[in-house]
Parts: C-alpha cells; structure tokens; sequence
C-alpha cells in the first residue's frame, strides 16, 4: 500500500475575501466559493480555505490555522489495508467513516491527518 496523493488540505483563515483575491491572483478562479469558503483545485489536490467555526485564534484547528491534510487512496480496499495498518500499529483513529469514505487520526503534535478515498 503505497500512499499516491495529497486528497485535500484545508486552512482556516481570518478573511475569506482577502484570501480569495490573494490565491486568485495566482491559481486562477476558484473552483467553488461563497462567504463561507473558497475551493481551489490543484492537480488532483483540492485546497479548501475556509471561515473559522467563532472568532479567529490561530491554536485552534477550527478556528484558526492549519484544520488537516488529507491523503489520498484510489479504492476503498487501500482504505481498508490502511485502517488495519494503523490499527497494528496501535495508531488511535476514527475508523472508516461510511459515506463519506476516510478515516483520520491527529499526528503526535495534534495535527488532524485523513486519508481519504476518492477514484482517479
């Protein structure tokens, strides 16, 4: 099992409107975007930047920051060989999430880690 991609990395920011203007000038028009979030897509990595969950503090993953990075696998079976993996390792984690088809786990110094199915 071999890890083949960043899925995803998601950054919450102070001002989503700033942050468009500043990624658009140069990875071009977004993807998605509303007063909530802007979406860029690069290659195959979708990058989220999003408005925090309250006010803005940069130590906390919901607030401010850093919320996780994703990798990516190409079938839920390399989902699956991951999780068990993790679980011989003795690696606290979520767990296959069903329906939305990832697990995550926070690496030692709290950062939020997925990995994350999604077909090529």
């Amino acid at each position: 099992m071999e890890l083949k991609l960043i899925d995803h990395i998601v950054l919450i920011v102070k001002y989503i409107g700033e942050t468009e203007k500043f990624y658009s000038s140069f990875l071009g028009k977004p993807v998605l975007h509303d007063d909530q979030k802007v979406v860029y897509q690069v290659g195959y990595t979708k990058l989220f930047f999003k408005s925090p969950q309250g006010e803005f503090e940069e130590r906390d993953k919901d607030k401010g920051g850093l919320n996780h990075i994703a990798f990516g696998v190409n079938t839920i079976e390399e989902l699956r060989e991951f999780e068990e993996v993790l679980n011989k390792a003795s690696i606290k984690n979520s767990g296959i999430q069903e329906g939305k088809d990832y697990i995550w786990l926070d690496d030692p110094s709290g950062f939020r880690v997925e990995i994350y199915y999604r077909a090529l």
